[in-house]
């Protein structure tokens, strides 16, 4: 992680100076101490966690891999200034709590459609500043990751359309890009007309299942289907066995509950 990152996060909590560790502990003191998931989860930012424990002098090893599904135990273990364990410790948890809790929520969906063909994928709703984080949280739970940003591919969404007059012309100018062109479709018109248009793949938004499975139908495999919108665990399934390539869902990093991590003095 870089440092510019790291830094930031320490400033925005330690600012001057660790207050509570600077008064009670004295400077020469050492310890050792254990990182605990306290829940079932998959595990994930320990690397991340030990840049921040590192820049404040302090060592984490990881006991456990990234990705791995674990029961409540010892993660991470980390060693060195006394201050600057408890410094970090709150920084460090945060990471982990937020990354394993993606991790863990993108597993139990890619669990859920297990068998279907369907691959579950990420998508730009992420926390400003950590989205790279957050979409390395997901590929650790199983999933894949779209598009990074608007600069590494191209998804006409509805007001691009609005403003660019119809799909056909849309596709057609964005197609002079020389890249792979993905289109939002609402109806089944919409994915007629993406279809002759000669779009790469099309985003299924917002439809029920009967329309995604004619979707599918009238696609035949000329272009990858995405379904997007509004699916939960409850509903991934369905939305998977109607034959869709892709089911996108925004709540694994935008709603993803943090898992329960915490540090242990030993």
């Amino acid at each position: 992680m870089g440092v510019t990152v790291v830094d930031g996060w320490l400033a925005e909590d330690v600012g001057a100076g660790d207050l509570t560790s600077l008064a009670v502990i004295d400077a020469e003191a050492t310890c050792e101490a254990r990182i605990l998931l306290k829940e079932e989860g998959v595990v994930c930012g320990l690397e991340v966690a030990a840049d921040v424990f590192a820049r404040l002098g302090a060592r984490l090893v990881p006991l456990v891999r990234e990705g791995q599904v674990l029961v409540p135990g010892a993660v991470g273990r980390v060693g060195g200034s006394a201050r600057a364990v408890l410094t970090g410790e709150r920084t460090a948890l945060n990471v982990i709590g937020r990354l394993s809790g993606i991790a863990t929520l993108t597993r139990r969906y890619v669990d859920a459609v297990a068998g279907t063909g369907a691959e579950i994928l990420d998508t730009r709703k992420t926390t400003p500043g950590l989205r790279a984080l957050e979409k390395h949280a997901v590929a650790c739970g199983g999933g894949r990751n779209h598009r990074f940003g608007l600069y590494d591919a191209i998804l006409i969404k509805d007001n691009h359309l609005r403003l660019a007059g119809s799909i056909g012309a849309a596709v057609a100018r964005a197609k002079e890009r020389g890249v792979p062109v993905e289109v939002e479709c609402d109806t089944l018109d919409q994915v007629r007309e993406a279809l002759d248009a000669g779009a790469d793949r099309i985003l299924l938004d917002n439809m029920p299942l009967a329309s995604l499975r004619e979707a599918v139908a009238l696609a035949g495999g000329r272009a990858p289907l995405e379904a997007s919108g509004g699916v939960t665990l409850d509903t991934v399934r369905q939305v998977a066995e109607t034959g869709v390539d892709f089911i996108s869902i925004g709540a694994l990093t935008h709603s993803a509950r943090s898992l329960d991590v915490s540090l242990e003095v030993l």
